[in-house]
């Protein structure tokens, strides 16, 4: 009996499917090793003459958090103006736009804050991690600095995991600020609410809980956003060529990671 045409055709793909699963599962077992090791060097890097550099932590953290701080803002506070604009125009037809502040409140702090900080900061340091990684990758620098003696998870990747997790947080800690002032304005412009009478109403609605809630998704994101641009700058390959895709790819597959989180995370909480 001869064998169907589509016979090859569909072993070709499965076999890609298997190759694609597994590296799939080679990048996060990868990345959980990042992290192992990560915290490992953070807790017992001085007691094996090997700490962190606090000089690399605060060089990541101003390029990662201070300046950020101008773009951060600008789309936060858009993000609030939108929000009131959307919330007006939809409660009006209730009725209810006196209470459009319910829902910002608790859009700005549980979601988009968070969201929209972790997303800006995937495009702007992650990339960048991602870049600088694989170049190194590329030039043999990682290769060098384990001739030398020295970790390259504890010299790379610690700084800046350390300070993708006390930036972002911080960073969206700002957006929340600034979402809500953004938004208290334009309600107060267009329901004419004072922006004291605003600013009680957001005291009322809004617990710890929601502000605790927000602020861990961010130190969420900031993990997924530093252990996905070190493992892809790490798997360059190629060239000049590689460290484009494999910063394209971080990006790409840092959002998708936080948006997915995002979700996974307020389905859970709201349960």
């Amino acid at each position: 009996m001869e064998a169907s045409p589509a016979t090859p055709a569909f072993a070709e793909r499965l076999e890609t499917l298997g190759r694609k699963s597994v590296h799939f599962i080679e990048e996060v077992g990868n990345g959980g090793i990042l992290v192992a090791e990560s915290f490992y060097w953070v807790l017992f890097g001085r007691r094996d003459r090997q700490p962190v550099r606090m000089a690399a932590v605060i060089e990541q953290a101003m390029e990662t958090g201070i300046r950020a701080i101008p773009i951060v803002a600008l789309l936060a506070g858009t993000i609030g103006i939108m929000l009131a604009i959307q919330g007006i125009h939809t409660l009006r037809i209730f009725g209810a736009e006196s209470r459009v502040t319910i829902g910002i409140a608790f859009s700005v702090v549980r979601e988009f804050a968070p969201l929209i900080t972790g997303i800006l900061v995937a495009g702007r340091s992650g990339s960048a991690l991602a870049a600088r990684i694989g170049t190194m990758k590329i030039n043999q620098e990682i290769d060098a600095l384990k001739v030398m003696g020295i970790n390259p998870t504890r010299f790379l990747v610690v700084p800046a995991l350390i300070s993708m997790i006390v930036m972002v947080p911080a960073l969206a800690l700002l957006s929340d600020f600034v979402g809500l002032l953004a938004a208290g304005l334009y309600v107060g412009f267009d329901l004419g609410i004072s922006l004291a009478a605003y600013t009680h109403d957001i005291l009322d609605i809004l617990s710890l809980d929601d502000l605790t809630h927000g602020l861990g998704k961010a130190c969420i994101f900031a993990v997924l956003i530093a252990v996905i641009g070190v493992v892809n700058g790490a798997g360059v390959q190629g060239g000049a060529e590689g460290v484009g895709k494999a910063t394209t790819r971080a990006v790409v597959q840092s959002i998708s990671a936080i948006v997915l989180t995002d979700m996974l995370f307020a389905f859970v909480a709201t349960r």
